[in-house]
């Protein structure tokens, strides 16, 4: 497992994919690690007696943290290395989750998969497919952070309906379980097979023709870092037009649909390893979009692509309502179209960033992620008070719609470009 592993047995074409895969495979299993309490919140009601609200709060905490944790995830990568930050980070997920098998009151809930697995995600999340692909990939970048960030969707593929099946015929128990040998699992991969970057094994960045500047000294301190990315990208315009459209991103997926369709669904008579199935569905469709987002942002305006995801999800959850009232072909419809943009909105935040920051675009995009998953944390916790209160989600996907609208206009008020910056990470 040792990092200084001889480069002779990694050919110099294949080192780079091989760290992209082993990044992948970390993000996936960090996705679906994630991604489980969506399964879990229904059977967790059934056998504990806890709310709606009571089940949520934890989770809440959990989405937060994974945003909060970005920021300082990309300072302490830079000060203490990729690879010891992914081993000390899933090992978080094993212990969260295992140990969960013997929780009884809702604290514990919370300590577990509130603040374990929310700070193991947080340092898994996608600032660590952002620090990857700036370190390793000049070019081909934008295809990169788009593969990257269809890990999210491909986690809830392999895990979400398997794990809703396994709670059907064995009990909720096996599936942290399950969770918890995935993510040890893969620490075995990336203590094995993960190098920091290009110049441990005697290359460059791909595609570079010359060194490529790195955004910190060695021995920076990664909190002074980390709030000296906020410091900085707080006095631009485009850093809040960044943050706030990513705050309703976050809110509209992960937070919103990623916690309550499984619900949702089920209290409209679709039985939970449906439901999963179609949040799986929903994962490969995903997958497409977010890697031709990923083409995309190599080759048109950000800001006008940014415009349509967010437009588009706008006008699809307004309708979810209706789909779920109607027939199974218009929820269908839905989940092709829903997954499609579910994540696209990565790959160019992360290029504009990148335009607009330039050397710190890896620590300000931490800050703008935390935004995001403050919002998808304010969906899961707030969807489910309003549910309390009404009985009903109809309300909440509709104001959801509408603020992804609202977003769309956001976007186009960022900075058209700043050559200076660009590429310089």
């Amino acid at each position: 497992m040792n990092s200084g592993h001889s480069s002779s047995t990694l050919t110099s074409h294949h080192i780079y994919w091989i760290v992209a895969g082993v990044t992948f495979l970390t993000l996936l299993v960090s996705a679906g690690v994630r991604s489980t309490p969506g399964v879990l919140i229904v059977p967790f009601e059934l056998s504990f007696g806890w709310t709606r609200a009571e089940v949520t709060f934890p989770l809440a905490i959990n989405i937060a943290l994974y945003g909060l944790c970005g920021p300082f995830a990309a300072a302490f990568m830079e000060r203490y290395g990729v690879k010891r930050m992914m081993l000390i980070a899933l090992s978080l997920l094993v212990a969260g989750t295992g140990l969960s098998v013997w929780m009884k009151t809702t604290w514990q809930m919370t300590l577990l998969w509130g603040f374990l697995v929310g700070t193991g995600a947080g340092f898994t999340s996608s600032v660590l497919g952002a620090v990857i692909a700036n370190r390793w990939f000049k070019e081909k970048r934008g295809l990169v952070v788009g593969v990257f960030s269809a890990s999210g969707a491909a986690g809830q593929l392999v895990f979400l309906p398997l794990f809703a099946k396994m709670i059907s015929s064995y009990g909720w128990q096996t599936v942290v379980l399950a969770t918890s040998l995935s993510a040890l699992l893969t620490m075995l991969c990336v203590g094995w097979f993960m190098r920091d970057k290009p110049s441990d094994v005697g290359l460059l960045p791909y595609g570079a023709t010359e060194p490529v500047e790195t955004a910190s000294a060695p021995y920076a301190n990664p909190f002074l870092s980390a709030l000296n990315g906020l410091k900085m990208g707080a006095r631009s315009k485009d850093f809040w037009l960044l943050a706030g459209s990513f705050f309703v991103c976050g809110l509209s997926t992960n937070g919103l649909i990623g916690t309550h369709l499984i619900p949702a669904c089920m209290e409209h008579g679709i039985p939970e390893v449906t439901a999963a199935s179609m949040l799986a569905v929903m994962g490969i469709f995903d997958i497409l979009g977010t890697t031709l987002s990923g083409w995309l942002s190599d080759r048109w305006n950000n800001r006008w692509l940014l415009f349509w995801y967010y437009g588009l999800r706008g006008i699809s959850l307004v309708f979810l309502p209706y789909a779920l009232d109607s027939t199974f072909l218009g929820l269908s419809v839905f989940v092709v179209f829903y997954g499609l943009d579910w994540v696209a909105t990565v790959p160019p935040t992360v290029r504009l960033c990148s335009d607009v920051f330039g050397k710190q675009s890896g620590v300000v995009f931490g800050w703008v992620w935390a935004f995001h998953q403050l919002g998808a944390a304010a969906a899961a916790f707030g969807g489910g008070i309003l549910h309390t209160w009404f009985g009903t989600y109809t309300f909440i996907f509709i104001v959801a719609g509408i603020l992804c609208v609202t977003a769309a206009g956001f976007v186009l008020q960022i900075y058209r470009e700043k050559k200076a910056a660009a590429h310089s990470v």
